[in-house]
């Protein structure tokens, strides 16, 4: 959901020959994509309570009841899951705001214009990330 509202919503960053890395029109061009991803995320969450307060049906049958509870559940999963999203936005902004974005929390290094207009909230770089996911699946095993 998140990753389709990022690819309609902007433009990517033209990154100019000697531009100084997360300068304000880079960190201005960020905050509008996270901007943007979050409104769209809170408009869908309020159509999600109209609609499940609008659609409030009873039903006599055991199964078209359990049928509507399986939506429910399922529309509540992806809202929470997006709730999870804003949280990690607002986050997000946040750093750009005191002027840690765009870089590794990690070890410190850029993280990188395309992997951030890929992934705009990343707090890794790409190495820091890959060997994050390696250690979870030597832990999960």
């Amino acid at each position: 959901m998140a990753e389709e509202l990022l690819q309609k919503h902007f433009t990517p960053y033209v990154q100019e020959a000697g531009e100084e890395y997360m300068n304000s029109d880079q960190l201005a061009h960020f905050r509008g994509i996270l901007e943007a991803v979050k409104l769209q995320l809170m408009e869908d969450i309020e159509r999600t309570v109209h609609t499940m307060q609008d659609e409030a049906t009873v039903f006599a049958d055991p199964n078209d009841r359990a049928s509507q509870e399986t939506d429910i559940a399922i529309e509540l999963r992806n809202r929470d899951r997006e709730r999870k999203l804003i949280k990690k936005i607002e986050d997000t902004i946040e750093r750009i705001a005191s002027g840690d974005y765009g870089y590794c929390a990690a070890c410190g290094v850029e993280i990188g214009i395309k992997r951030l207009e890929a992934r705009p909230t990343a707090t890794l770089c790409i190495d820091c990330k890959t060997l994050e996911e390696v250690r979870e699946k030597q832990i999960a095993k």
